[in-house]
């Protein structure tokens, strides 16, 4: 007879999960997948069943319904569509049309200095034309001109006797001149102007460069300092 020694059987209780404890987990496992998985074949079961027991007329109505319903939420997303291709047309269009209107309101304001230099012209054709009297043709028509910049909101840029700017002058020439201080415009070759606070054109001008006594003078306060340091 063969003698089992008592630390060769151990079972559940030791702590040690024998054999059948863990097949026993390993059905239960499977057992709720299975589950899982009849409840689903059921539910699909009874979908079909309750389908199978309603009326085909009824389900061709409903389908009926729902191709209506999809027609009907089509048909509003495409004249939504369209409305926002609309609306962008018509911006467009107000757009091109106030650039138009603008256009023509500039073109319209010069009308008036073309009949007045058409006229100075005809009166400079003339045997008893005057050289004042073509000067004053030239003359309304420069103020023509300036009264219309003047409505746009253009004016002149005021240079000599001022301190030179780099932003409203363009320095073309720098001259001697013991009428201005160094740095000062001295001449304007042709006008600058600006619109608001923005330079359309800077004017062109020659500046002082100050005499000689004036750079004397500046060098030996420049000596001064040096020494007073």
């Amino acid at each position: 007879m063969v003698k089992m020694s008592k630390h060769s059987h151990r079972n559940s209780s030791d702590g040690y999960p024998d054999a059948e404890s863990e097949n026993a987990e390993t059905d239960k496992s499977d057992g709720g997948r299975g589950e899982n998985s009849g409840a689903q074949r059921s539910e699909a079961q009874d979908f079909a069943a309750d389908l199978a027991s309603k009326d085909p007329a009824d389900l061709a109505k409903a389908l009926a319904d729902k191709e209506k319903e999809l027609a009907e939420l089509k048909d509003k997303y495409l004249r939504a569509l369209a409305d926002g291709e609309n609306a962008r047309k018509r911006i467009r269009q107000q757009s091109e049309e106030s650039v138009r209107i603008q256009r023509e309101n500039w073109l319209r304001d010069l009308l008036p200095i073309v009949d007045n230099l058409e006229r100075a012209l005809a009166a400079a054709r003339t045997s008893g034309a005057t050289a004042k009297a073509i000067s004053e043709g030239i003359e309304m028509v420069l103020r023509s001109l300036l009264d219309l910049l003047k409505a746009q909101g253009v004016t002149q840029i005021e240079s000599v006797g001022q301190s030179f700017d780099p932003v409203r002058h363009e320095a073309v020439d720098h001259v001697a001149s013991a009428e201005h201080p160094a740095n000062a415009v001295v001449e304007e070759f042709h006008h600058g102007y600006q619109i608001g606070d923005r330079i359309l054109r800077p004017a062109r001008v020659s500046v002082a460069k100050g005499t000689r006594s004036e750079e004397r003078s500046e060098g030996e306060n420049d000596g001064s300092d040096v020494e007073n340091r």
